[in-house]
C-alpha cells in the first residue's frame, strides 16, 4: 500500500466563551498523531475552518502538558511553519484523502461541532468506507453527522470523549458551550470511559476516538491500524 494522505481537521477558535481566556487545540493532541502518521510515513494536510494559523492554547504550552511529542514539535520549524499556515477546510474534499483526525482542545466546540463544511466532509469520508478519527474534545464534531438513513452516525456506537469529570477537573464545566459526554450521550452513543486522564481510546466500525490528551497517541495508532484493512 502507498504512503496514507491523511487530512489533520484543526480548529480555528481561540476564545474560551467570554472569561477573557485564550483556547485552541491542545499540543499534545495535535503533536503525537503528527509524529506517528509522520514517523509511519504518511503524507499530511492541515486545515481549519478560517485557513491560516491554528491558535495554540496556551495551557497546553506549560511545562506540565509537555510529553516528547510536544518537545519535538516545538524544536520542529517545518512543523510550526504548518500550524501557521492551514488549508481552508472548505475546499478539503474526502476523495483527496484516506481518512481524517481531528485534535481536540476546547475550541472545537465553538467552531466544529455544527460547521456544516465540517459535518459534510465527515459523511463524505464515512459514504467512501473511510475511516474517521477524533480525541479529547474533538468527538464534538462528530455529534451531527448523520448516515444514509438519516440517523446520527454515532448513535449506538461505542465512542469516547472528554468526561464531565474531566472538565469539571479543569474547572470549566459552567463555561464551555457543552458538556461532550452529555451531548454524545444525547445522540444515543454508547459512552464508554476510564478514570479521568488515563489513555483510552476505541473503535468502532469507521469511527475511532479517544478520551483525553492522553490517548492521542492510542487514536492515531489505531487509525493507522484501520487504514491496513
Amino acid at each position: 500500500m502507498s504512503a496514507a494522505r491523511i487530512l489533520m481537521v484543526l480548529t480555528s477558535h481561540d476564545e474560551m466563551g467570554n472569561t477573557g481566556h485564550k483556547t485552541g487545540f491542545w499540543a499534545e493532541e495535535f503533536a503525537a498523531p503528527y509524529y506517528t502518521f509522520l514517523d509511519a510515513g504518511c503524507e499530511i494536510v492541515l486545515a481549519t475552518p478560517k485557513g491560516g494559523a491554528a491558535p495554540i492554547d496556551p495551557n497546553s504550552e506549560g511545562e506540565d502538558a509537555q510529553t516528547d511529542a510536544t518537545r519535538r514539535f516545538y524544536a520542529d520549524d517545518e512543523a510550526r511553519a504548518r500550524i501557521a499556515d492551514t488549508a481552508r477546510l472548505a475546499d478539503m474534499r474526502a476523495e483527496d484523502f484516506d481518512t481524517v483526525f481531528y485534535p481536540g482542545g476546547h475550541g472545537p466546540l465553538w467552531d466544529l461541532t455544527d460547521n456544516q463544511d465540517s459535518i459534510a466532509l465527515l459523511e463524505d469520508f464515512l459514504r467512501q468506507q473511510k475511516p474517521i478519527a477524533s480525541v479529547c474534545h474533538a468527538p464534538t464534531a462528530f455529534l451531527n453527522i448523520r448516515d444514509e438513513q438519516g440517523e446520527f452516525v454515532i448513535k449506538g456506537k461505542k465512542v469516547a470523549g472528554f468526561t464531565n469529570e474531566e472538565e469539571a477537573a479543569v474547572g470549566l464545566t459552567d463555561v464551555v458551550p457543552h458538556l461532550l459526554e452529555d451531548e454524545l450521550k444525547r445522540r444515543g452513543a454508547d459512552y464508554q470511559k476510564v478514570e479521568a486522564f488515563a489513555p483510552f481510546a476505541l473503535v468502532d466500525g469507521l469511527v475511532i476516538t479517544g478520551q483525553n490528551p492522553a490517548s492521542s497517541e492510542a487514536v492515531a495508532e489505531k487509525l493507522l491500524e484501520a487504514l491496513k484493512h
